[in-house]
């Protein structure tokens, strides 16, 4: 009988709110054991993260993996470089983009494929003013007005 496996997923909300998505990739992520084990068991950050396209390759920093608690003492770093793995064709057009002023590289989420592989939800994106962060957040809360009136609306239908 095959082990279902949990749908983990680590989301860098921030990123949301700080910059406007233009695409999207889903990148494989080199990792080694204890990182894998330690993400699974949902161990993990991207708050602080970035992404870096230098020489063909593209790395993200700063992304916080915990220590693995049953590992011994070859355990991973918490806040190592890591390779992404991308094709030829996308990363050349992110090294592009990413050289042209306003342009960034913003890792969004973590997540298993599911053939059970880490992948890493990483955008193009442009830094949102701070006029559009207002905006943002009136949408929210017109949005969440919207739905608390709609509850009210449906208990008294009942």
């Amino acid at each position: 009988m095959a082990k279902k496996r949990a749908n983990i997923e680590i989301v860098n909300r921030k990123a949301s709110f700080e910059y406007r998505f233009i695409q999207e990739f889903d990148t494989g992520v080199m990792l080694t054991g204890t990182e894998i084990k330690s993400l699974r068991a949902g161990n993990a950050n991207l708050t602080d993260a970035w992404c870096l396209v230098e020489r063909g390759e593209v790395w993200i920093k700063n992304m916080f993996i915990a220590e693995y608690e049953h590992g011994t003492s070859s355990n991973h770093e918490t806040r190592r470089s890591r390779k992404l793995l991308l094709r030829k064709a996308e990363i050349n057009k992110l090294e592009k983009k990413a050289k042209e002023k306003g342009y960034t590289v913003v890792p969004i989420k973590i997540f298993f494929s599911e053939r059970g592989l880490a992948k890493i939800r990483i955008a193009l994106a442009t830094g949102k003013k701070e006029f559009d962060k207002r905006e943002t957040i009136k949408e929210r809360e017109n949005k969440r007005e919207l739905d608390r009136v709609q509850k009210i609306v449906k208990s008294r239908q009942l």
